[in-house]
């Protein structure tokens, strides 16, 4: 069974930092090996549903990896749910600012106010509306099954997090929440719900130190009912695709 995982640095980042696509320990590599197949990972850091919707229709790697996926994992909608004191084309757009010191400098004052305005502002603007997040969700599943019609799709509710760079503000969360239930329920994906399994961690220190990502013990949870949600969606060996 090959699982195609559209995601975010929560799909690739552990307790002490980002690691490669292959990693075991990574949750979509525990979930692909608990169904004796493999995962293959598309997400970058900062993904929200809209990345996704980008990679969907603008990365021809995806569209390679289509026709020999059996199941359509929409593992964003985590960083939609974030403050985002700046607008998101600002934010992004340090990255481009030269020279390299200038650069450096803007990042290091932007990471030292983010706190500051996440809590000033009461963690809103969000990285992406919740209406937003749910128009992109069903625009990737539509643009999906219109090339691979009836292909099974899982998604995931927006995790929790407990990170100093946001204050522990996260007010934006309850909405993006309701919005993704929406679209599952609108669509009939099955939804991980992914806070129960990791909020114990996270408040208990035991992830990674940002208080956002997460440790091998929430890969290993994750990554164990992922697999069984979608045996439970009734996606076995054998779906289009094949093994």
């Amino acid at each position: 069974m090959r699982l195609l995982v559209l995601g975010d640095s929560l799909t690739f980042h552990g307790p002490a930092g980002p690691l490669p696509a292959d990693d075991p320990g990574l949750w979509p590599n525990v979930a692909a090996a608990a169904l004796g197949g493999r995962a293959e990972l598309v997400a970058g850091f900062g993904w929200t549903a809209r990345d996704a919707w980008w990679a969907l229709t603008g990365d021809p790697r995806v569209w390679a990896l289509l026709p020999r996926t059996d199941v359509l994992v929409l593992a964003v909608g985590h960083m939609d749910t974030l403050p985002s004191p700046l607008p998101t084309y600002l934010r992004q757009g340090l990255r481009y600012l030269r020279p390299d010191g200038l650069r450096r400098r803007a990042r290091a004052l932007y990471r030292a106010a983010q706190p500051v305005l996440s809590r000033a502002t009461g963690g809103r603007p969000v990285a992406l509306p919740p209406a937003l997040t749910r128009r992109y969700l069903s625009d990737s599943l539509r643009a999906v099954r219109q090339f691979r019609p009836g292909l099974p799709a899982v998604g995931m509710v927006p995790s929790v997090h407990r990170s100093p760079l946001y204050a522990n503000v996260h007010t934006g969360r309850a909405a993006g929440e309701r919005a993704v239930r929406e679209w599952a329920a609108a669509d009939g994906v099955p939804l991980l719900d992914v806070p129960a399994l990791v909020r114990a961690h996270l408040r208990d220190g035991l992830g990674n130190p940002d208080g956002m990502h997460w440790g091998w013990e929430s890969h290993r949870a994750v990554g164990t009912a992922m697999a069984a949600l979608v045996e439970a969606a009734s996606v076995r060996r054998g779906t289009p695709g094949g093994p």
